[in-house]
Formats: structure tokens, sequence, C-alpha cells
């Protein structure tokens, strides 16, 4: 049985999926993909993991409007095409405001570790970073296993301020992913991977595999 079988369908055939029915959620749903996010591991277990959730027209719309305007401003500055940034803000907003709910998952640095030196300032930003995306990933997976398709937008990177200020959220929390989650109108794209042997090392070598035994 190869490694990806052994992975089973949940993890071995997810896919970001950007096209949805408009069929909304049912909350029941909703909150199980929150509470399967909080099972994730987290450094120091402060949880640092924040979510708003979009569903309603206006709320995503206000979201897409603002992010669109920042990212025609960033854009213009960098002398781009206008057509193409007319296209870039047009797909950007049709994913958010299409999408039946929309995730926004956000740090908040409040809980964990404060240190004097910028050096393990920036380790604890991390660690409270790798938790969220760990949150993230049970959440997509969550969403697999309920036969709902869902995709990260890593677009509130580029502008944390407008995202909180559209939203009304507390300034401590700093936006890091979009992830729109509905049923899926389409089955994803199945991109390839690097084989394995691309991007493992092992620095004192194999171990013996005994698995056959």
């Amino acid at each position: 049985m190869t490694v990806e079988a052994k992975l089973g369908s949940m993890i071995g055939q997810r896919r970001s999926v950007r096209r949805y029915l408009p069929d909304p959620i049912d909350r029941a749903i909703i909150d199980r993909l929150l509470f399967a996010a909080t099972r994730a591991p987290s450094a120091h277990n402060r949880q640092p993991w924040r979510f708003a959730v979009l569903e309603d027209r206006s709320g995503k719309e206000a979201l897409a409007t603002a992010m669109g305007r920042r990212l025609r401003q960033d854009r213009t500055a960098d002398g781009d095409d206008p057509k193409a940034i007319e296209a870039d803000a047009a797909r950007s907003y049709a994913r958010i405001t299409e999408a039946p709910a929309v995730v926004v998952v956000c740090i908040d640095m409040r809980d964990m570790d404060p240190y004097p030196d910028e050096r393990r300032r920036n380790a604890e930003y991390l660690m409270a970073v790798q938790s969220t995306a760990m949150a993230a990933q049970n959440l997509l997976l969550a969403a697999a296993q309920e036969g709902l398709g869902a995709c990260v937008m890593c677009a509130p990177m580029f502008c944390p301020d407008v995202v909180v200020e559209a939203l009304s959220l507390p300034n401590a929390w700093q936006p890091q992913m979009l992830i729109t989650v509905g049923n899926p109108g389409d089955g994803g794209k199945d991109r390839p991977r690097l084989p394995l042997e691309a991007i493992v090392a092992w620095p004192r070598g194999r171990p013996k595999d005994d698995s056959a035994r």
C-alpha cells in the first residue's frame, strides 16, 4: 500500500476549492469546524488563535471592498497594469463574497510570553503563528470530513489593519488568513507535490526499513 493510500481520504484527497454552491452552512457544522480548530497543539498551550466568522452578505462585502481598495493602492504604487489590477481585485472580491462562510483567522499575542530582546520576541511571535496555522489546518480537514470545500486566502497578511477596521475586530487581533467555506461547486484541482526525496533529509542516514517484518 502506498503512503498516500495509508493517509486516507480526508488528507490524501483534500483539495482547495474556490467555487461554492450558494447554500448556507448549518451553524452546527460551523461550530464543529471551529471546535476542530481548537484541538490543535499550541505553544505553551496559550491557544493564541482567534476566529471571526462572516455569513451575511454585508459583512463579506465590507471586507472584500476594503481589502480591494488597499490592493488597488498597493499595486498602483508598484506600477502594475491597471487592467491586471482590476482583474485581481475582482477575483478576490468574488471569492470572498460568493463563499457561504468566511472564517478570518487571527492571532492574539497577549497571552504569549514577553521577552526584553527582539530575538526571543520574534521566536514567540512565530510560535503563535505556527500554532494558529495548525488550527487552520485542523479546520480545513474538518471541512473536508463534513463534505465541504474550503480554501485559504493569505491576503490579510498584506493589510491586517484594513481587516481589523472593516470588521471592527479587537485591536490585539492580528489577521493571518481567510478561509472560505461552502458546499463545493467543483472538485478543486489536484496540485502536484514534490517527491519526498526532494524535500527530506536524513542527516545521520536513514535507518533500515523494518516495515516488512
